[in-house]
């Protein structure tokens, strides 16, 4: 299944209370359960000015879907093709 990471321009986000991220990610959690069951939020990352979201889904437009009608931006979604860390130093 592919795997998508979306950047979310949101000004002021990392100002935001950790009452205000558990209501975005609720909101966010809530829209997903009217998704296919194949689309998966697996993390974000809050910047000062962004979110960037790590998801998996069958297309870029179920995750453009999830966004509208979630009520938050999908500002750039990019395709992941691979990921490295660390470890693969030491192949």
């Amino acid at each position: 299944m592919p795997k998508f990471l979306i950047e979310r321009d949101i000004p002021d986000t990392g100002h935001l209370t950790r009452e205000q991220l558990v209501a975005i990610s609720e909101s966010s959690c809530r829209t997903l359960r009217g998704f296919d069951p194949e689309v998966q939020w697996l993390t974000s990352f809050v910047t000062a000015d962004k979110i960037f979201c790590i998801y998996i889904a069958p297309d870029e437009e179920i995750i453009r879907r999830h966004a509208f009608e979630g009520g938050f931006p999908a500002n750039v979604i990019t395709l992941i093709q691979s990921t490295i860390d660390p470890t693969h130093a030491d192949a």
